[in-house]
């Protein structure tokens, strides 16, 4: 029994040095570019105009209604007000996906039907 038991010990003690002896470290070789490119295409991302979504095209009477009832049921989100001949557009939000304009959508479609999810054009 006495051996047995010396046995597991000397067991034990082998595979707890072993698991302790895994370690190391990770050295990671970067071209100094990269972080340049990353910031760059933050400040690109900030700037672009992304997904947008319309509630309202119509008279101005009606786009100025629209625009107040959607700012006293959905405090901030940038709210703004087109002209296109003939109509008046109102256009809410500024999303960077097309998954962040789609989970807005479904709010904003418990108050406005008739609003959707588009890209406007690059000025």
């Amino acid at each position: 029994m006495k051996i047995s038991l010396t046995f597991l010990a000397l067991i034990f003690s082998f595979f707890t040095t072993t698991i302790l002896a895994q370690e190391g470290t990770v050295n990671i070789n970067q071209n100094s570019e990269i972080d340049k490119l990353l910031e760059l295409k933050k400040d690109v991302n900030a700037k672009e105009k992304n997904y947008r979504i319309q509630i309202y095209n119509g008279s101005r009477s009606g786009a100025e209604n629209a625009s107040e009832n959607f700012r006293m049921n959905y405090s901030g989100w940038t709210v703004s007000m087109q002209y296109e001949t003939p109509n008046y557009k109102i256009w809410v939000g500024n999303f960077k996906t097309r998954l962040e304009a789609d989970r807005a959508l479904l709010r904003v479609k418990r108050k406005f039907t008739n609003a959707f999810i588009f890209k406007p054009k690059k000025d």
